[in-house]
């Protein structure tokens, strides 16, 4: 199912309901091609690339501990608020905007580039 944001063009797509996602825990979603990986943070949703940037490993078979999401492959960890590098610092995880209607958590089908974009 797709929604489209009245105040935007971007388009959002459901990926799960609320409750799916309990506090400490996060699931990866297939988003318009991209693997979008939503976690619970202290009860807060966060949407980030779900693909590690280092060698491409899927972020879903790491570890979180509520607080920093940690790449199984060669630890390189995150902070699950803002996607920001811990280690190594340079890097970050490109967020995806997220919405939450009736529920329902909507994922936009491109990341933001408000963060963790490159050049």
């Amino acid at each position: 199912m797709q929604a489209v944001s009245s105040t935007t063009k971007q388009a959002f797509v459901e990926v799960c309901a609320v409750e799916d996602l309990w506090m400490g825990e996060m699931e990866s979603f297939e988003v318009a091609s991209h693997e979008v990986l939503i976690l619970n943070v202290d009860g807060e949703l966060q949407a980030f690339d779900g693909i590690c940037p280092h060698q491409s490993v899927s972020l879903v078979e790491g570890r979180f501990d509520g607080k920093v999401l940690t790449c199984r492959a060669h630890e390189w960890s995150f902070d699950a608020c803002t996607g920001e590098g811990i280690n190594p610092k340079a890097e970050c995880l490109r967020r995806f905007a997220l919405r939450i209607e009736g529920g329902k958590v909507f994922v936009s089908t491109d990341p933001s580039e408000e963060q963790g974009e490159t050049a």
